[in-house]
């Protein structure tokens, strides 16, 4: 597995990598909200460790960014020093997907990482979508044409998986603003320039283009 572990108290963080590393499993460490926000949404990880009091962001907060804003699907295991109800529930709004209380039993970690990875995996059969030959699965962040992969920022992401969710339609320049500004929409026309870089990834390497504009409506991804 790789994984993610946002966590501040440095004894435990050794602690986990001291069990999990020797075994293959591949570790990042995050030590702050911000810094572990950064990781989770620029690389790829088969789960996240999430700590809940950490400095700059803490960690409901940044799992519901990362589910909300990110659209990162990455399954998400908290860990807390309280076991309090209001806690947990808490957390499973924000989108996490498993809680562990304080201390624990890196051998339990374990056990409920592997757990959360299967259940996603059987979730990204369902999740994947494609038009023609152009393929993005939403859950692992991953999009391919004709078997080749494209590096796609978050922003680049979001669009993508919006217009292939509706490719029986034209999706409207206010939609996709406010998917990815949301009520903060730029005064510039910065909308045309993400779609720009997002042709030259996802159209330009190849004979058909899939990315159309429709002028005074927005834009449409399909097949011609």
């Amino acid at each position: 597995m790789r994984v993610l572990v946002i966590e501040d108290n440095r004894d435990i963080a050794a602690n986990i990598a001291d069990y999990l590393e020797p075994k293959g499993h591949i570790l990042d460490f995050a030590a702050t909200g911000p810094q572990g926000l950064q990781l989770a949404t620029n690389e790829r990880y088969d789960v996240i460790v999430l700590d809940v009091m950490l400095p700059g962001l803490d960690g409901f907060s940044l799992c519901q960014r990362l589910r909300t804003e990110a659209r990162v699907g990455t399954p998400v295991l908290m860990l807390t020093a309280r076991d309090q109800l209001d806690d947990k529930l808490e957390g499973f709004r924000a989108g996490a997907d498993d809680y562990l209380v304080k201390p624990f039993s890196v051998k339990e970690l374990e056990v409920r990482m592997e757990a959360l990875v299967k259940r996603s995996q059987h979730k990204e059969a369902g999740r994947l979508l494609q038009v023609a030959d152009l393929e993005y699965n939403p859950d692992t962040l991953v999009a391919t044409r004709a078997g080749q992969a494209l590096e796609l920022n978050p922003i680049q992401r979001k669009l993508l998986e919006a217009l292939m969710l509706n490719t029986h339609r034209v999706v409207s320049r206010e939609e996709l603003e406010s998917l990815i500004w949301g009520d903060e929409v730029p005064d510039t026309d910065v909308l045309r320039t993400h779609i720009y870089h997002l042709r030259n990834v996802v159209d330009k390497p190849f004979a058909e283009k899939l990315i159309q504009t429709v002028h005074g409506a927005g834009y449409r991804l399909q097949k011609h």
